[in-house]
């Protein structure tokens, strides 16, 4: 666990949330300002869920990885018509398949 991971789910759950994390640790929280406390179990939960769909949306990154630059899209777009262009993204798309 990171703080970061630990601070994204907990402003998942309550935007406003202030709390400071510890070394890395759940059981490291201190709530400021006023925050009512998340329970453990309730940030464990949703940081499972985060990366659960961070998982599930890999193909996004590993698409938007490869794709080419809008620059040469619309070059592509230019030279070879819209059907061109598509054929140009469809591979990319059949590369890495939505989950």
């Amino acid at each position: 666990m990171t703080n970061k991971k630990i601070i994204e789910a907990i402003k998942k759950i309550n935007p406003v949330a202030e709390v400071t994390v510890y070394n890395n640790d759940i059981n490291s929280l201190v709530w400021t300002d006023g925050t009512t406390p998340i329970s453990k179990s309730d940030i464990q939960t949703k940081m499972a869920e985060l990366q659960t769909e961070y998982d599930n949306n890999k193909y996004q990154r590993d698409r938007a990885a490869e794709y080419p630059s809008i620059q040469d899209q619309l070059d592509d777009i230019y030279h070879n018509g819209i059907d061109g262009w598509k054929a140009t993204i469809k591979t990319t798309k059949d590369k890495y398949p939505k989950g």
